[in-house]
């Protein structure tokens, strides 16, 4: 177990008119799964590449358990990466695939065979060290890029991309592999993903990345629930802004004012901002007292276990998401009583 410190890391790559990565700090506790979060080209699997020892940083300091790890050749930091592709080495058998770290160390080749064992039993494919890659699915190859990471025993483990080539069903199942292994093996984990619900299921904390720049790093309850601004909230699904200004505990906004809980959103900017809430915290037809306004439908989707509705509140149009096992049916052109609960408001800066 480990913990990694990355200290305002900066990558700039030969010929760029602009960092890759910039001014990157983060702690990341030992033991945890952490997730890299944000759109292509952000500069996850940059950051990602840096802890590994891959590519090395224009600037700043990565240190393991407070050792500076960047003087340390790649192959000697126990930083081992996954790779999207996996780059198993085709010509080779699945059980040498796995034990080729430590053949590498000059293992005695009775042990490898024993810890390659252990390996593919623990990622859940015990009979095929003899099969060669070309003979495996897509999922079975992740298992076993993941099976050569661990055999080494690596201080920090680093995914990029893990699930990405994996239809839904695979996903899934990779997934809680993962989730498992990391949680019995306490290794300090790393992965890169552009799918928010994935860094949501997966890990321990999440660092959103826009722009090489490090935008918020918090419990993936966080994100939904205290965004830190428009991009970040739209990033996980917000579909509701309304143009505010905010006084105190009071938000103002053209189709009323409201009431919002300000000692739960102490970061919140006074003036102008916007102010947001998420469709499935809008409450419909509750007999609420305060912070209700009227609104007619638009647009009735039915999903089965909830229904999501377009409701017109004055010049703005919103979601809300309401549970199919409410009582009180809800129909296109009904005026409806929209509550939002002063205690699921969040207002973010203007953008």
């Amino acid at each position: 177990m480990t913990h990694v410190i990355l200290d305002k890391i900066q990558k700039v790559y030969p010929g760029a008119s602009t960092p890759a990565v910039d001014d990157f700090s983060l702690d990341i506790p030992t033991g945890k799964l952490v997730a890299f979060l944000g759109p292509s080209g952000c500069g996850k699997t940059t950051t990602l590449k840096m802890i590994a020892g891959l590519i090395n940083p224009t600037a700043g300091r990565i240190t393991f358990d407070g050792e500076d790890i960047l003087p340390i050749p790649s192959e000697k930091r126990g930083a081992v990466m996954v790779f999207q592709n996996y780059l198993l080495f085709p010509y080779m058998s699945v059980g040498d695939n796995v034990g080729f770290g430590l053949k590498m160390r000059g293992v005695d080749k009775k042990i490898i065979q024993q810890k390659v064992q252990q390996m593919l039993e623990l990622v859940k494919l015990p009979d095929i060290a003899k099969r060669r890659p070309s003979q495996l699915s897509g999922g079975q190859q992740q298992r076993v890029a993941l099976a050569r990471a661990l055999i080494t025993e690596p201080r920090v483990l680093l995914l990029d991309e893990p699930l990405s080539n994996l239809d839904a069903h695979l996903r899934d199942e990779m997934r809680d592999l993962i989730l498992m292994i990391q949680r019995d093996l306490k290794v300090t984990t790393v992965f890169v993903t552009h799918d928010q619900e994935e860094a949501v299921l997966l890990a321990d904390q999440i660092a959103l990345i826009f722009d090489g720049l490090l935008q918020q790093y918090v419990s993936p309850a966080e994100f939904y629930q205290r965004p830190i601004s428009e991009r970040a909230a739209r990033f996980f699904g917000g579909v509701n802004f309304i143009p505010a200004n905010r006084t105190n505990g009071i938000v103002k906004t053209d189709i009323g004012d409201f009431h919002f809980d300000a000692t739960n959103n102490e970061t919140a900017p006074t003036g102008k901002a916007q102010l947001t809430i998420r469709p499935e915290q809008i409450r419909l037809n509750e007999g609420q007292s305060n912070n209700v306004v009227k609104g007619r439908v638009r647009e009735r989707i039915y999903v089965g276990t909830y229904t999501r509705y377009k409701i017109q509140l004055g010049n703005h149009e919103i979601e809300a998401i309401r549970s199919a096992d409410l009582p009180g049916a809800i129909n296109v052109d009904d005026e409806v009583d929209v509550h939002f609960p002063s205690d699921r408001i969040w207002i973010v800066p203007q953008s």
